[in-house]
């Protein structure tokens, strides 16, 4: 690994402010708003970072299998994309530009196009958004009902598409969404395969297929009561809904019933996209070719950057129709464009599938020794572990209940540690492991070691 940038590189300290965490910790709390949600779980002060690890201002080192909720393929400040950044700086170019056209925004276009499925990179469209990923889902939305005509939107269980109006009113998160306001009943909520607590109670590849079969009953009665629909918008792998990957059998079915039936499928690879799963893209695992690919967190080599692209003719769109003032981003092009390069060239993708079957293998371990981890599961570098309750299951073969004091409690265990991991899932019961792409053996297997103690010291603390 890179050496730590050196001390010069600390931020600022405002005059009479001490650079202490506790009081920027402190400051923090006292001047941001209710919502802020990783600093309240994770009271840590970064002042530095390089690659998987990250100092904070007390001198404490972590392993960050957070990632920026997975927008650091290549972890923080790699190289090669420090290099890009600096010559851009360093040409002269304009850092804002709207959507102009400059040598920048052409190389990572074309770079971008170069790892996309082929039919879809031959026939295709993009559209620079906003700097978010709920800003390309929005965008993904308002294309496919200007296109189509129609209002409907086919959404599914566990869903998480971002926090604007459209995207979140398509998430399945009710505590959210209702908290915002944003039920819509244009949405349609279909259930998504969920092996572990699959809603019909089979599991498995049935468990896949009835909800195919019940989606396509649904389309084609008269009498289902959905809006006719624009889209069908899913996730490869769900991500904040639990790391829940899809059957590529079932992507298949929702690939065939939305092309039968002229309805645009709209593939959210926001989390999923650049490697993480062990194919550049998540969709390639199953084959399937979406009408449109939302965008964002890894393509722009850590920096805000957010597209989407579809087939052309769903370009129906007048010129303005769909705009922002900050989807020039040069900096992140200039980044998303290296990484994609770097991501490829070094066969990322690839190891990520191999390194993730190692971690996922030894994860099951942890399920052989604690009754409480009820499932283990992901695809490539995403991975999760969800906790449950083994002594509160109400009968014979019956999946217990989540745990989500237990998942807080190991998430603060491994914290002390010196391993950075997320929750999310069901009653925020599962945990997320989102390591960088350039994760090493040795880190891998120094971050499973800090998890299995956590979970250890935890669950004996509790027996």
């Amino acid at each position: 690994m890179a050496a730590m940038p050196s001390a010069r590189c600390r931020p600022a300290v405002h005059e009479g402010e001490s650079d202490d965490s506790e009081g920027i910790l402190r400051r923090q709390s006292q001047r941001e708003s209710a919502a802020r949600t990783y600093a309240r779980s994770l009271p840590v002060v970064p002042v530095r970072a390089r690659g998987m690890t990250i100092e904070g201002a007390d001198g404490r080192r972590y392993l960050d299998c957070l990632s920026g909720a997975g927008a650091l393929a290549l972890g923080h400040n790699h190289p090669v994309v420090l290099e890009a950044i600096r010559g851009v700086l360093d040409s002269g170019a304009p850092l804002h530009v709207l959507d102009l056209a400059t040598p920048v925004k052409d190389a990572f276009t074309t770079a971008l196009f170069e790892t996309l499925p082929p039919r879809l990179a031959r026939h295709g469209r993009i559209q620079f958004c906003g700097p978010a990923g709920t800003d390309a889902v929005e965008a993904a939305l308002k294309l496919v009902r200007t296109a189509t005509g129609r209002d409907g939107l086919l959404a599914f269980s566990g869903g998480y598409h971002g926090m604007t109006a459209a995207a979140l009113a398509a998430t399945g998160d009710t505590a959210v969404r209702g908290a915002a306001g944003t039920a819509d009943a244009r949405v349609t909520r279909l259930p998504y395969p969920y092996d572990y607590r699959c809603p019909f109670g089979v599991g498995g590849e049935g468990g896949a297929e009835l909800s195919a079969r019940l989606t396509e009953s649904l389309l084609d009665d008269p009498k289902g009561g959905i809006q006719p629909p624009a889209g069908m918008l899913l996730e490869p792998v769900q991500g904040e809904g639990g790391v829940i990957p899809a059957p590529d059998t079932w992507l298949r079915r929702m690939r065939e019933l939305t092309a039968a039936r002229g309805i645009p499928l709209i593939a959210d690879e926001v989390q999923t996209g650049v490697g993480r799963t062990g194919t550049f893209w998540a969709v390639e695992h199953s084959g399937i070719v979406p009408d449109v690919m939302v965008l964002s967190k890894a393509i722009g080599g850590s920096l805000p950057l957010a597209v989407i692209v579809y087939r052309e003719e769903l370009d129906c769109w007048q010129p303005g129709a769909h705009a922002g003032t900050f989807r020039g981003n040069q900096l992140a092009m200039a980044a998303g464009t290296a990484t994609l390069a770097y991501v490829k060239r070094n066969g990322l993708a690839e190891r990520a599938a191999l390194l993730g079957d190692r971690m996922l293998a030894r994860l099951r371990g942890l399920a052989a020794e604690h009754p409480c981890v009820g499932d283990v599961r992901g695809r490539g570098l995403m991975l999760g572990v969800e906790l449950v309750d083994p002594e509160a299951a109400t009968g014979p073969g019956a999946v217990p209940p989540t745990a989500p004091r237990l998942a807080a409690a190991v998430r603060r265990a491994a914290l002390d540690r010196g391993l950075i991991v997320e929750l999310g899932g069901r009653d925020s019961s599962v945990i997320r492991l989102l390591p960088p792409l350039t994760i090493t053996e040795e880190q891998s297997e120094a971050v499973l070691d800090r998890l299995a103690d956590a979970l250890a010291a935890v669950t004996a603390v509790r027996a």
